[in-house]
C-alpha cells in the first residue's frame, strides 16, 4: 500500500495492537511501512493508549550499543519506526516483507493529511527559535483544516522543575493528540522518555531533522537517494564538517555488527518491550 494516496483516511481500529518487532543488534524496530504506521498511530489514539514513537535509524541502533540505558528507551516505546533503508532491509531478511521505510519527514506529512479527516491535534515542541512557528505556518497553508494548537522551542539545556510545570499546563489546556519533538539524536529519545508522564502528554513523536526539513532550513535527498540507503552520504556531502565524526563512527561499525548478527556469530539478545509488544528474534 506504499504507493497510496497520502491524503487517505485509516480506519482507526477498536483496539492499538502493537506490530510485531524485529531485531536490529538487540533495538526492536517495529514492522512497519508509512501506511501501516498511520493506522497504528490512528489506533493508538483511538484506544486511549500514551506513549512514545522513536524514528530509529542506524544511529539511533549503534548509540544504543554503548548505552543500556537508550536501547531500554526504543525498547519501550509505543514504536520503533524504521528510518533507513538498513533497518527496512534487517526487517525483510527476518520475514516482514512489506515492511517499509519510515522516515520523520514523511510521517508528519501523512499525520497531518489524516488529521484533515480525523480533527486529530497536534504540537510542535523543538528547533531553534522560531523554527516550530514557521513549520506550523507550513502545515497550516498545506493541509487546510488541520489543527495544530501550540509550539515551543525549548532551552538548549535540561529543563528546570518551573519549565516543566508551565509546559505541562499548557498541554493540559491545549490537549494535544500528537507532540512532535524536533530534536536530535538520542537527544529527543530520552526527553520523551523522561518527560512523557511529568508532562502528561498522550503520543510523543521524535521527528529530528523533520522540523528543519519542512521549513526548508535543510534540504532532503532526492528520494531515489532515499530508497538506495545512501542518504547518510548525501547529508555528508552537505554538512561534512559536523557529520563527518558521526558517520565515519556509525555506518562501518553498523554494517559490521550487522554481518555478525546476520550470520549468526554474534547474538544480540532482543529484551521484551514493557509494554509487551511482539518481536521476532534473530540472535
Amino acid at each position: 500500500m506504499a504507493g497510496s494516496d497520502a491524503s487517505s483516511a485509516p480506519t482507526p481500529m477498536s483496539e492499538f495492537v502493537p506490530p510485531p518487532r524485529v531485531n536490529v543488534l538487540g533495538v526492536g524496530i517495529s514492522a512497519l511501512n508509512l501506511d501501516s504506521a498511520v493506522e497504528a498511530l490512528a489506533a493508538a489514539r483511538a484506544a486511549g493508549r500514551r506513549g512514545f514513537v522513536t524514528i530509529t535509524g542506524a544511529h539511533g541502533v549503534i548509540e544504543s550499543q554503548d548505552d543500556p540505558a537508550l536501547k531500554a528507551i526504543h525498547n519501550a516505546s509505543l514504536l520503533s519506526t524504521p528510518d533507513g533503508m538498513p533497518m527496512v532491509w534487517m526487517g525483510r531478511l527476518q520475514g516482514h516483507r512489506t515492511m517499509g521505510r519510515v522516515y520523520g519527514p514523511d510521517l508528519m506529512e501523512r499525520m497531518m493529511a489524516w488529521s484533515q479527516r480525523s480533527g486529530a491535534t497536534h504540537y510542535f515542541l523543538g528547533g531553534n527559535t522560531g523554527v516550530a512557528q514557521d513549520l506550523q505556518q507550513c502545515f497550516e497553508r498545506r493541509f487546510p483544516g488541520v489543527r495544530i494548537v501550540g509550539t515551543h522551542t525549548p532551552p538548549f539545556r535540561p529543563l528546570q522543575a518551573s519549565e516543566v510545570r508551565a509546559l505541562a499546563e499548557e498541554l493540559r489546556e491545549k490537549s494535544p493528540d500528537y507532540v512532535w519533538i524536533g530534536l536530535s539524536t538520542p537527544k529527543q529519545e530520552r526527553f520523551m522518555a523522561a518527560h512523557l508522564e511529568p508532562l502528561g502528554a498522550r503520543i510523543m513523536l521524535g521527528v529530528g531533522a523533520a522540523f528543519d526539513f519542512h521549513t526548508g532550513r535543510v534540504t532532503q535527498a532526492p528520494r531515489w537517494i532515499q530508497r538506495s540507503g545512501l542518504e547518510w552520504f548525501f547529508r555528508l556531502t552537505k554538512d561534512f564538517k559536523r557529520l563527518w565524526p558521526r558517520y565515519s563512527r556509525v555506518v562501518p561499525r553498523f554494517l559490521w555488527l550487522a554481518a555478525l548478527q546476520w550470520t549468526g556469530l554474534r547474538g544480540f539478545p532482543l529484551e521484551e518491550p514493557s509494554h509487551g509488544t511482539a518481536k521476532t528474534s534473530l540472535q
